[in-house]
């Protein structure tokens, strides 16, 4: 039997850790075979059609190390985030875990005043989606198979998304 609390606090859980910063530790929330994807198109192939993001193990920890050990300029200052998360729908568990939905708001900005030479300094906005979770059990615990964020605005210019969804 699922616990619904169980499942909405795996996902404030996993939202404080992206608000805080804590983003080798969010990388241990996935299962090994895990996947991050925010497509242009929810109903395409990730394997076939071009992504927003589609990041394996592999690339999940690249972005992390980039965002936490390199000069990565998208994010000098650090983007300072708000990951709230409403209208959790939990789907029946199968062999293959339980599928979750959820809307998602991602409030972001990166201080900086008039002076700042980079666009969006100083901006705060407001990104908005909608996710399908796929999260399988590990021993007690939940691992995320699947983080799908269908992003409502998708279709139109998003800059600078160099922030953990």
């Amino acid at each position: 039997m699922i616990d619904p609390n169980e499942i909405a606090n795996f996902l404030y859980d996993e939202a404080a850790l992206l608000d805080e910063g804590r983003l080798e530790e969010w990388l241990t929330l996935f299962a090994e075979d895990g996947k991050l994807w925010i497509p242009l198109d929810p109903d395409a192939d990730p394997a076939r059609e071009t992504s927003i993001i589609y990041d394996d193990a592999k690339q999940r920890e690249t972005r992390v190390d980039q965002l936490l050990h390199e000069p990565h300029w998208s994010q000098r200052p650090p983007s300072r985030t708000v990951h709230t998360i409403s209208n959790i729908r939990i789907g029946a568990e199968g062999s293959d875990g339980v599928e979750v939905r959820c809307n998602l708001l991602v409030t972001e900005i990166r201080s900086g005043g008039h002076r700042t030479v980079q666009h969006g300094f100083g901006v705060q906005r407001t990104l908005a989606g909608r996710c399908i979770y796929r999260l399988v059990r590990s021993g007690e615990r939940w691992l995320i198979a699947l983080k799908k964020v269908v992003l409502i605005d998708r279709d139109r210019p998003i800059e600078n998304l160099s922030f953990i969804f």
